[in-house]
């Protein structure tokens, strides 16, 4: 769970530490075989009771880490194999972006309805009455399910007055809003990339670290280290993503520490999305279609567009605030390279699409950049600071959470048109997302603005986060009290949406 520092985090951190540390160090990078030794020491396992079992579990972490495919537990290779063709820092990502190491995977099932021993034998018992197949009977005084009739309804789960019947799902699935993971010949999880929008929140709700994303860390350290002037691209969310106490301040000067020529906030994207959209929505809305669904969240973009191809050109197409900020620095910066660093693994798929690779070169989540500072024992409090950034407005920051995205547009909307009646309405989670437009789709929110985000809380609890989503969003709100703009019609830099739209117009 995000937010929990457990054994899964530890290793995970641990992970990203070292390959952030190989890569800054250099030399001869077949030593990564020795990392699984060094990340789990000893002859005893800690987590499975078994050494060997956890160090190959590493193993596969760790080439997913550096961008190498997973290998199956029946292949014979090297944990090395490959890695030549990844220690260059032009190297994008070879799909798929999420994979499931199998001799990890438990094996759970799917779903099942268990009697705890909670049941009290209940002279009611309402569990039989509300059972449509007649799967439940008594005996010795306790309800018992008879497996193969039950049809996993959950009625009686429902009706039991001591919650003495639980309905148990695997985590993964019960977290993908896609419906995209089922079960292979073995019983193990199984991702249906057809199906599969990368929101990666299969891969923070598997309690066993079965589910890994891969990574940018290798060669965004290797292009630290080059010539080239590296710049950090931060989505709004990075607040409390590394301690309660950090301030953007620290957050700023720590990527300077490690290798990054500046920092700069992508709530400035942010702000230039919010224009884009109000205008594409005063315009469209409703001669041209029925509502307009927000941009900015790729993994609901892809779904919406999957899901309901009837209805992609609702989707707006204002650019998102990653790519907005990305243009805008190599505008300033033509010879540069742009890492944007948020929570999401989705935008790590969006950076890879070729519209934006050239605008968005490497994409790192907040936990994979805590490994970059660890592996250059960074410590927050002993860094000399500048004043604290004030390029974006608070609606801009206020991007991060459910709700902010379509607040921003509305208020811009407002600007523009003060007598201009605005209805919005905003989803959560990839499932209550398809509801929301399904919904639409029946004509329930004509002339609506809505916004979908694929993680619970908005960006602030993707995937990639290290802070628990309700404080972050705490923090959040703080950070937009403070802010010296307000709405993003203030920002000051409208010039560069201009120039930006005009070159996509010549294209």
């Amino acid at each position: 769970m995000r937010g929990i520092y457990s054994n899964k985090t530890e290793i995970r951190h641990k992970v990203f530490t070292e390959v952030a540390r190989m890569a800054y160090e250099g030399g001869d990078f077949s030593r990564m075989e020795e990392l699984p030794y060094k990340i789990m020491p000893g002859e005893i396992g800690n987590y499975y009771d078994n050494i060997f079992l956890e160090r190959a579990i590493i193993g596969e972490r760790l080439r997913a880490t550096i961008g190498l495919p997973i290998r199956k537990v029946s292949e014979h290779a090297p944990l090395s194999e490959g890695i030549d063709k990844s220690a260059i820092d032009e190297k994008y990502y070879d799909p798929p972006l999420i994979n499931i190491i199998k001799f990890a995977c438990h094996a759970c099932p799917e779903k099942r309805i268990l009697i705890t021993n909670g049941c009290q034998g209940c002279l009611e018992h309402p569990c039989i009455e509300v059972c449509p197949k007649k799967a439940i009977h008594m005996e010795n005084g306790r309800s018992i399910i008879d497996q193969d009739k039950c049809i996993k309804c959950g009625k009686c789960v429902s009706a039991c007055p001591y919650n003495a019947i639980i309905k148990q799902e695997r985590p993964c699935a019960k977290a993908c809003g896609m419906n995209a993971i089922k079960s292979d010949e073995y019983g193990r999880a199984d991702i249906d990339y057809e199906q599969c929008v990368s929101c990666g929140m299969c891969l923070v709700s598997c309690p066993f670290s079965a589910i890994v994303d891969k990574s940018q860390i290798f060669q965004t350290v290797l292009a630290l280290k080059s010539d080239t002037p590296i710049y950090a691209a931060i989505a709004p969310s990075f607040v409390n993503q590394f301690g309660g106490a950090v301030t953007s301040a620290q957050v700023r000067a720590a990527l300077k520490a490690v290798g990054f020529e500046d920092m700069i906030e992508v709530a400035v994207g942010a702000d230039l999305c919010a224009i884009q959209e109000a205008e594409d929505f005063l315009e469209e809305v409703p001669e041209k279609i029925p509502f307009m669904g927000t941009s900015c969240c790729p993994a609901w973009s892809v779904m919406a567009k999957k899901t309901f191809p009837e209805y992609a050109n609702c989707i707006s197409m204002a650019l998102t605030p990653m790519v907005l900020t990305g243009r805008m620095i190599k505008k300033d910066h033509p010879d540069c390279k742009v890492v944007f660093i948020g929570p999401c693994a989705a935008k790590k798929l969006e950076a890879s699409r070729r519209s934006v690779r050239s605008d968005v070169d490497f994409v790192l989540t907040f936990e994979e950049l805590m490994g970059i500072f660890d592996a250059k024992s960074i410590e927050f409090s002993e860094l000399e600071v500048e004043e604290e950034l004030q390029t974006s407005s608070a609606d801009g920051k206020g991007f991060a959470a459910s709700g902010g995205v379509a607040n921003a547009v509305k208020n811009v909307i407002k600007k523009i048109d003060p007598d201009k009646e605005v209805n919005v309405v905003s989803a959560q989670g990839l499932a209550e997302c398809k509801k929301m437009l399904t919904l639409a789709k029946a004509g329930k929110y004509n002339g609506y603005l809505l916004e979908g985000m694929a993680c619970p809380g908005g960006c602030v609890g993707g995937a990639g986060v290290l802070s628990d989503a309700k404080r972050a969003e705490i923090k959040l709100k703080q950070e937009m009290a403070n802010s010296q703009l307000k709405n993003s019609s203030e920002t000051y830099y409208v010039d560069y949406l201009k120039l930006i739209t005009e070159e996509d117009a010549d294209k």
